[in-house]
């Protein structure tokens, strides 16, 4: 791939989806509570904007960028800096365990085109890492954090909800990126749950659950299960208090739970 001629800014591929943060003090709002003791891993670092502040805050940052085109700047503006390890990788298929030290925190300004799977990824593979805090756009933050019975709560919610405690922090102009998204773009912050709302062995079965039942939002959940849940979801919606009429968007991560258990177990699972 040819070189970007000098003094000339590459200018990102579209494909990435990358917005590039230029304002300082909106890359210090992304990097809060980030210490000396930690390992971070940031995803997109573009042309090193959050990277040198989280550089100057952590004991050691894994930056992860896929856009050759930027890296000679990413690389010129970290220069002098020896705790920061760059790595020329989609942070989709990356092989996290590779990380050496590994990372218990991933800050970053998102790519907007893949933000959704890969927090959820992170927290679905990375049980390492336990706070997440990062820039989407606002739209997507309001659909992370949102609540039942509220139009942008959704399966990806319950998921992300039922791992982790998701709050927006801060909202951000689109006037602080380059180029300017159309949109506004907001700070999240999720903290993976220390007492955990199910076992391990069950998530693979309750994701399962969680979006066969928002398969049609215009149907019952009941409608919207295997046939052979399906006659017993009323007695089982009555176990987490709902009944047989309830849609999927009117339960909360921990009731998912508890109708989970009781169709797998045929009795009772606490919601938690």
């Amino acid at each position: 791939m040819s070189q970007p001629r000098p003094g000339r800014r590459e200018a990102p591929k579209k494909r990435f989806g990358q917005h590039f943060l230029t304002d300082p003090n909106t890359a210090r709002i992304v990097a809060a509570g980030v210490g000396a003791g930690d390992v971070v891993v940031e995803i997109g670092a573009g042309r090193g904007a959050l990277t040198t502040v989280l550089a100057d805050r952590a004991r050691l940052v894994h930056a992860l960028e896929v856009d050759e085109g930027v890296m000679p700047e990413l690389r010129a503006a970290l220069a002098g800096r020896d705790n920061v390890r760059v790595h020329a990788a989609d942070a989709l298929v990356f092989d996290y365990a590779v990380l050496d030290p590994p990372p218990s925190a991933m800050v970053a300004n998102l790519p907007y085109n893949v933000a959704s799977p890969l927090v959820l990824g992170l927290l679905e593979r990375v049980p390492g890492v336990r706070r997440l805090r990062f820039m989407v756009q606002l739209e997507v933050a309001r659909r992370m954090a949102a609540a039942p019975r509220t139009k942008d709560y959704g399966s990806y919610a319950v998921l992300l909800q039922l791992l982790g405690e998701v709050s927006v922090e801060h909202r951000v102009s689109r006037r602080v990126f380059d180029p300017p998204p159309r949109v506004d773009s907001a700070v999240v912050e999720v903290r993976r749950r220390v007492e955990p709302l199910f076992g391990e062995a069950e998530y693979a079965g309750l994701k399962e659950l969680v979006l066969a039942a928002f398969g049609n939002r215009r149907k019952r959940l009941a409608n919207n299960l295997a046939a052979g849940d399906r006659a017993r979801a009323p007695e089982a919606l009555a176990s987490v208090g709902h009944g047989p009429d309830a849609r999927a968007e009117e339960l909360s991560p921990a009731e998912f739970v508890g109708l989970y258990r009781w169709l797998e177990e045929g009795a009772g699972g606490s919601p938690g």
